[in-house]
């Protein structure tokens, strides 16, 4: 498995009977998680929390806050700072887990001794791998068709110390951008995706992942530059094994640059013992 183990201000307290307990700086939350299917091991322990997600049997949910929040506070990971917040449909603006991708691609990055690396993140939400890979030297484009993470995104490379150089920002359908990339001539040598299961675009473009996965893949390694250094594909959508992104890669990427290809789960470990799995990473890197 691919395991988040280098976060100081954010830790799984401990998960059972559907839930996760987190601890978000000095804040903690009580959110839903389908998957951990066994008891609690510490139910004393989930009276602490500072506010509680609770799902509605129509669809989505709403927040219990057990005392005042702020609207928003920081999280640091090494020399990097987000912003996270309670929001709608129980996420945070950040996803812990993908900590290990960030690690991956900051030493793949560093070690590559290039100063020239130009890497593309596709529905890159609030720019956690974007201000990581910026931070590990590469110039990188940021995608996503909401404008609001887009600008959360922007005020994460901000508070990170970022220069504005490092990033590009788009507001865009991910597949259209990269179609018109390749039409213009401009190749990337990371490319990163994490796709939702279900959205839509900017001008109502739906998409379905089971549909459209392996176009967008197909495509992006079309985008790839004549020495690429890695690429990568994240999932939560359920079904979505790990062996399935690994054939992705196998059949769109590895026939043209060669390298190695290692997919696994993804997942954080828990204070009270095991992990909690967060979905599947499928990893390339030039060999």
């Amino acid at each position: 498995m691919f395991l988040a183990t280098g976060w100081k201000e954010y830790e799984v307290l401990d998960t059972g009977d559907g839930e996760k307990l987190e601890r978000w700086g000095d804040v903690i939350l009580r959110r839903p998680d389908p998957q951990t299917i066994w008891p609690k091991a510490d139910p004393q322990m989930w009276e602490k929390a500072d506010a509680v997600y609770h799902r509605s049997e129509k669809g989505g949910g709403q927040w219990e806050f057990r005392k005042t929040l702020p609207e928003r506070w920081t999280l640091r990971w090494e020399d990097l700072v987000f912003y996270v917040r309670p929001t709608g449909f129980k996420h945070t603006g950040l996803f812990p887990e993908q900590e290990a991708n960030w690690r991956w691609m900051g030493k793949i990055l560093r070690e590559s001794g290039r100063t020239d690396v130009r890497v593309l993140n596709l529905f890159g939400y609030t720019g956690g791998a974007t201000v990581a890979c910026a931070a590990a030297g590469a110039r990188v484009t940021h995608v996503d068709a909401a404008k609001g993470m887009v600008q959360w995104a922007k005020e994460n490379r901000q508070l990170s110390g970022l220069p504005e150089t490092s990033c590009r920002w788009i507001v865009e359908d991910a597949l259209a951008f990269v179609r018109r990339e390749i039409r213009r001539g401009n190749r990337y040598d990371g490319i990163l995706m994490d796709p939702p299961s279900y959205g839509r675009g900017p001008s109502g473009e739906v998409w379905k992942l089971e549909n459209e996965l392996y176009g967008l893949v197909e495509t992006c390694s079309q985008a790839l530059s004549d020495e690429p250094l890695f690429f990568l594909i994240n999932s939560y959508t359920t079904g979505f094994q790990a062996s399935v992104l690994s054939n992705m890669i196998g059949k769109c990427v590895t026939p043209r640059y060669g390298g190695r290809t290692d997919s696994q789960e993804l997942c954080l470990p828990v204070r009270t013992g095991g992990v909690l799995p967060c979905g599947a990473s499928g990893r390339w890197e030039r060999g």
